[in-house]
């Protein structure tokens, strides 16, 4: 099966996400979708459906700029970059994190979904003091 189409979806859907409208979640992922970052394991479309939820209640804002896919059989990899804010971060300014993710499709919708990103530029860089931590530990390493 060709899998441009439901790469466009996925594009499509996540360019337009937001907290209003997360019962789009369920025309790109399947009932038993396997969604997994650095942080999380989420099985299923309701579990997925109240992480979305809590994500952007904690947030100013959120937005995903696509920009490579590639598809192979079932298999598909989205290169994104993540803008958000959120106000105990970063004095409130936006956050951009760039990162990928693989899907692997069945019969049009994704059943698994795997996140990879550095959780020190999301999140741990822009905790007060512990940012400082890790920014001084990045420069030693680097």
């Amino acid at each position: 099966m060709d899998n441009q189409l439901p790469v466009d979806k996925f594009v499509e859907i996540y360019q337009q996400l937001n907290s209003s409208n997360l019962d789009l979640l369920s025309e790109i992922y399947s009932d038993n979708i396997q969604f997994i970052d650095p942080m999380h394991e989420i099985n299923g479309i309701d579990e997925l459906r109240r992480y979305f939820a809590n994500l952007y209640s904690n947030v100013k804002h959120c937005q995903f700029d696509i920009t490579d896919t590639f598809n192979v059989d079932s298999n598909a990899f989205i290169y994104w970059t993540m803008h958000y804010s959120h106000p105990k971060l970063a004095s409130g300014k936006t956050i951009s994190v760039k990162g990928h993710s693989k899907l692997i499709f069945d019969s049009g919708k994704i059943t698994k979904h795997r996140d990879y990103f550095n959780v020190g530029e999301l999140l741990y860089k822009h905790i007060p003091l512990l940012g400082s931590v890790v920014k001084f530990i990045d420069k030693r390493a680097g």
